[in-house]
């Protein structure tokens, strides 16, 4: 073999380790070239996770306020107190029936005065619902019952002024009182809704209960006294609505067939038809003043006294008349006998 050839397969060898060299230096297609970190940029630049912030404790409840108290019924036994209410009232007697073109007679108003006693029955049921019982002494009387809150207010039972009596002698606040501490009752102690054409003109309201008093007792037991100020006044006009009576309607029949309406008879009630004349004035009134003494610790009342004074114009509301009236509270040893749960369940 001449020298030329093992020059040559040196050349070719060099050659093929030079390709070699340049194909691995070469970068491949798409890759990534990294980015030089800037100077100020720190080493480390993992976020660290974050440890979860702390549930922001909450403040500490004040300390009770050693001048306020909060009253609640305490019904551990069924509870029973009298209600006695007295006074006068006068109610207008009704209008006697008058013939067309004359004037009707009027009567003056007839005053009745009297005493009616009624028994309180307060309990806790079964379930845990405080109840109430009002239940009327002497024949002929029909029990009312209802429930309330703990605080006495009433949820459930009861309407009118029946339920305006209960409202003020078992509703107690909802937050701590102290003295000159000043609150309003769910009273509602004029409602005119079912007279008759009453469009209210005017509405004046005072609803205000205040505890003026809280006096240490026996045996750690406080008084909370209670200064009752309520007052309702409404008034408005009487708009005229015609409603005709059976003979009415018959005569206006007859004469749109063609029959005479001058028949001979009395046509008065078709007069006693027509409610009063349009734009008359009516107002009812009710003012409350009473006075309670309610013992904290043992959850009832010691005694407990309020005066109603009523005075309606210009019309009539069931279950209202005029007059004064005072109902008085007397706490009561026990229940009746026959008043408690286990008497009500026997046939």
């Amino acid at each position: 073999m001449t020298r030329s050839y093992f020059l040559n397969r040196r050349i070719l060898g060099l050659l093929a380790a030079l390709s070699l060299t340049s194909a691995c230096t070469e970068e491949p297609v798409g890759a990534m070239t990294p980015i030089p970190r800037p100077a100020d940029m720190p080493a480390d630049t993992a976020k660290k996770a974050e440890a979860p912030k702390p549930a922001p404790t909450p403040a500490p409840e004040p300390p009770p306020d050693p001048s306020k108290v909060v009253l609640r019924w305490k019904l551990d036994a069924p509870t029973a107190f009298r209600l006695t209410t007295t006074g006068s009232e006068s109610a207008p007697a009704p209008a006697a029936k008058g013939k067309k073109g004359k004037k009707d007679a009027e009567s003056e108003p007839k005053a009745s005065t009297g005493e009616m006693t009624a028994i309180f029955v307060l309990q806790k049921t079964e379930s845990g619902d405080y109840a109430f019982r009002i239940v009327p002494e002497g024949k002929g009387g029909e029990a009312d019952q209802g429930t309330m809150s703990e605080r006495g207010f009433v949820m459930d039972g009861l309407a009118g002024p029946l339920r305006n009596t209960a409202v003020l002698v078992l509703e107690l606040p909802r937050d701590p009182v102290g003295p000159d501490t000043t609150w309003r009752l769910g009273t509602d102690l004029v409602d005119l809704s079912s007279v008759q054409g009453f469009v209210e003109k005017k509405a004046e309201r005072r609803n205000q209960v205040k505890l003026t008093a809280l006096t240490p007792a026996e045996n750690g037991e406080q008084v909370a006294t209670l200064e009752y100020d309520l007052s309702e006044s409404l008034s408005g006009e009487l708009r005229a609505t015609r409603t005709l009576s059976k003979a009415a309607m018959a005569k206006l029949a007859a004469k749109k067939n063609g029959h005479s309406h001058d028949d001979g008879h009395d046509h008065g009630e078709e007069e006693e038809a027509s409610s009063p004349a349009d734009g008359k004035s009516a107002t009812a009134e009710i003012r409350v003043k009473g006075r309670g003494e309610f013992l904290v610790k043992a959850g009832r009342w010691r005694s407990w006294e309020a005066t109603f004074t009523t005075n309606i114009e210009g019309t009539t509301v069931p279950g209202l008349a005029d007059g004064e009236r005072t109902l008085r509270l007397t706490p009561l040893d026990s229940v009746p006998p026959e008043l408690l749960p286990q008497a009500q369940a026997k046939p």
